[in-house]
């Protein structure tokens, strides 16, 4: 048993030596994020075009039908697409 727990702390001792610092993975992985955003940026933008297409399908479906929440509506998908819109570049100009 004091055996076990002489090599126990020895190896908690021991375990700082062998630790690197964290300073190239945190850089490797903001590098590897720039690499891969623009074409997760037009996935986005692909996707948000996709969206309000179907969108504005929706609203004109509902203002052809005299329905009273037409307005609710427009405001929503209005708000998704400035959404859709702001959130990539604001993340470009976050890693750039």
């Amino acid at each position: 048993m004091k055996k076990a727990l002489t090599a126990f702390a020895i190896l908690l001792a021991v375990t700082p030596v062998f630790a690197q610092g964290g300073a190239t993975a945190i850089s490797n992985a903001a590098s590897d994020i720039t690499d891969y955003w623009d074409p997760v940026k037009l996935i986005l933008k692909a996707v948000g075009g996709l969206v309000g297409f179907i969108g504005g399908l929706r609203v004109y479906n509902k203002w052809t039908n005299g329905d009273q929440d037409v307005n609710k509506e427009i405001l929503g998908y209005g708000g998704a697409m400035i959404f859709l819109i702001v959130v990539p570049e604001f993340v470009t100009a976050f890693f750039a």
